[in-house]
Order: structure tokens, then sequence, then C-alpha cells
């Protein structure tokens, strides 16, 4: 398994579980602000082979309001 997988996966999970907890009735949704760009922020490079070779993330469609 390459290096930094598990520390992706683990990080997938806990994006995953904020989103569930997010929708949760009560769910605290200042904490769910403050933490979900914490936990993007710390994704590690995707681990090889999740995205087929040659994939650029930056290459897509062009949004309303750019170009």
């Amino acid at each position: 398994m390459c290096e930094h997988c598990e520390d992706f996966h683990r990080t997938v999970l806990m994006l995953g579980s904020l989103a569930l907890y997010a929708d949760l009735y009560g769910a605290d949704h200042a904490f769910v602000d403050a933490i979900g760009p914490s936990i993007a922020a710390s994704l590690p490079e995707p681990p090889p082979g999740l995205f087929p070779p040659g994939f650029d993330s930056t290459d897509g469609p062009e949004y309303p309001g750019e170009g």
C-alpha cells in the first residue's frame, strides 16, 4: 500500500462523517463550517491509481462567470 493511502482514506471518511452529522437534526452548523474546510485542507495527495492516467482535475467545463 502507498505511503499516504491510509491517511487519505481516513480523511475522506472523516469528511463523510462530518457531512452525515451536518444533516442531523440539531447539528451544530458553526462547528461543521469551521471544521469542514480544515479537514478538506488536510487531504494528502490522492493515492496512485485513484484517477485514470492523464486525469487533470483542472480540466472541465466552464462555469458561469468564468472565462
